[in-house]
Order: C-alpha cells, then structure tokens, then sequence
C-alpha cells in the first residue's frame, strides 16, 4: 500500500432542526394552546485514533465528512430527534491543523482519543417556549442553526522508539530488514526508500520497540531538497535517533555526519540535541584490521564523544548488540519519565 503522510478534508457539523409553530387542535377543546416542539441537535464530527490504521491513504482523494442533521420539531410539542454524532477513523499519530487559520486543532497519539473538530448547530425552539400569561397564542418559533465547517489538515507523524537518520544507501533499510520483520526496499542506488517504514525489533521475550526507517537526507533536505523534509517530522517523536554511516571507502563518512547534523539542525534544534548513536556501518567491505583503522580516523576526525557501535547490516555483524543496547537504553528513558511524573 502507498504511504500517505498528509490529507485534507472537509468536516460538517449537522444542522440543528427547527422549532415549529403548532396550536392544539381537538374536539371539545376550544382553547388548546401552542404546541410546537423543538428541533434536534446537529451532529458532531470527531477523529478517533485508530491503531489499526497505519497511513491517511483512505483520504487521498478530497473526502468530505458529514454528520447527521437534527429533526425538526412536531406538534403535540415533540422534539425533534438530534442528529447522530460522525467518528471517523484516523491513524495514532495523526497532527489536525485548520487549513483556513493555521490553528493546531489537536494531536492524536492515544489508540481510542477522540478529537471534536465540527459541532452541530444548536436546535431551534417551538412556539411553546414563547407562551406567557401576556401572549397565549405566540407565532413564533426559531430556526435551528447550521453546523461548524471546517477544512482540515491532517499529518501523519510516525510513533516510533527510534529513528535511524543518514545519507541515502548508508544501510538503514538493510539494517531495518536485518532485525525486523518489515522488508523495506533494498538496492544499489540512492533514494530506495521513498517512505518511512516502521518495523517491530524483537530483543527477548516481552521487550521489543518500534524503528522507523526515514528516507534518506541530503543536504539542502531542511530547505525543501529529496525527500528528507516531508519526512523529517517524522523522527520528532522519538526518544533515540540512530545516525547510520558508511565507512567504505566510497565517500567521506566525517563529511557525511556533518552533512546530517547540519540538516537536523536547521529543521529543528531540539531534534539536533537529541541523543543520537553513531552507527559505522558496512564493517564487511574491508579486513577487520582496516575496518577498526577507518572507524578510528573517523571518530578521532569528528571528536565524536557519544555512542558508537561498529555494525555490518548485511551480514548482521554487531547488529544485535546494538539491539540489546537501544532496549535498554530506551529501558531508561522510560524509567526516568515515570520517576519525574511521580
């Protein structure tokens, strides 16, 4: 299935029903007064977050939702029934914009939340509300009002643990599909991954999380260049961002890491001084003894002082420590937040 990140659509209160102008009229009894009821409630239209939905493909082509309008208002001074509220079903994840004000509606991150984004419009009165002891036989009644319009926005940020950044064919899918279930498009030229893909890694028994799997970077990507900027939203959310390299001798690995940094950078600063790994990748193309000489020229090169893991994707060298180790890194940053919520 194609991926789709961003939709818009259009969301319709219900019309509130009307209230109606009625009088009594039965045998043997002259005087029977007003009896016009009320109209309904309009509708209102939510977005529930919905795990089992994955992309906003279902509102590719412009859909417009609506919800149930209210009845009018009976004789006999029945209410109309109000209109039935709308769901519809969107991904855990999806961010809710108003296109017409730029306003930040609501975020959607828990499977089940619910998000109103149109009220029905209020039901209008029959003429018995106006009845008093100054004007018996009121000839009024209100009309109900028109339920909220709104045209939508929606984007699709990813809810992954981890995030793996780097240059186009520096080895994210492969390691993706080393350790994973997912099967991310591999191949020997750049932009192979036109989409974020998530995958499930498995450490042990109960204890896996989420990897996302981010189309390649390249610089210019915070300005609009490939594809790097449409997605680059999507790493926001995670607690650990993975910075594949490759250390073959085809390209410039320190240039690389400054490359990607520049751009995290200028897209966002909070998500530049997130913790990130440095993963040196394709340890395979070389003997061990110039694999460990090269990593150690780039580190030293960089003055790199976080994390580092030497890694073969392809052959899956290394890949599980670093597995081991995300788990329980990712074990901590759970444990601190709990602590700091106590």
């Amino acid at each position: 299935m194609k991926f789709v990140d961003e939709a818009t659509v259009r969301v319709y209160g219900g019309n509130g029903g009307h209230g109606i102008v009625s009088f009594r009229r039965e045998k043997y009894i002259p005087f029977g007064g007003p009896d016009g009821g009320d109209g309904g409630t309009g509708g209102d239209v939510y977005l529930v977050a919905n795990s089992a939905i994955n992309t906003l493909v279902d509102f590719r082509v412009g859909h417009a939702y609506r919800a149930q309008h209210g009845e009018n208002g009976r004789s006999r001074n029945q209410t109309g029934a109000s209109g039935d509220d709308l769901d519809v079903a969107v991904p855990v994840g999806t961010i809710v914009h108003d296109m017409d004000t730029g306003e930040l509606i609501g975020d959607l991150t828990i499977d089940g939340q619910r998000l109103l984004v149109a009220k029905g419009g209020r039901h209008g009165v029959g003429n018995t509300r106006f009845k008093s002891s100054t004007n018996r036989t009121p000839r009024q009644a209100t009309r109900g009002t028109q339920g909220d319009f709104r045209y939508l926005k929606l984007e699709l940020n990813l809810l992954a643990d981890v995030g793996l950044v780097g240059l186009p064919n520096a080895g994210k899918s492969t390691l993706l599909r080393s350790l994973s279930a997912a099967k991310p498009k591999v191949a020997d030229y750049p932009f192979t991954t036109l989409h974020p893909v998530l995958g499930v890694v498995s450490v042990s028994r109960h204890r896996s999380f989420v990897m996302a799997d981010i189309p390649g970077l390249i610089e210019g990507a915070a300005e609009g260049a490939g594809l790097g900027i449409r997605f680059l939203r999507h790493i926001q959310r995670t607690g650990l961002l993975l910075h594949l390299v490759d250390i073959s001798e085809l390209g410039n690995p320190v240039e690389d890491v400054h490359t990607i940094t520049g751009e995290l950078q200028k897209f966002n600063p909070e998500l530049a001084a997130r913790e990130r790994w440095l993963v040196l990748n394709k340890t395979d193309m070389m003997t061990h003894e110039d694999a460990e000489k090269r990593c150690s020229e780039i580190l030293n090169d960089l003055g790199w002082d976080g994390r580092v893991f030497r890694i073969s994707a392809l052959s899956g060298g290394g890949t599980h420590v670093l597995a081991n180790a995300v788990m329980d890194r990712l074990d901590e940053l759970e444990a601190d937040v709990a602590a700091s919520e106590a």
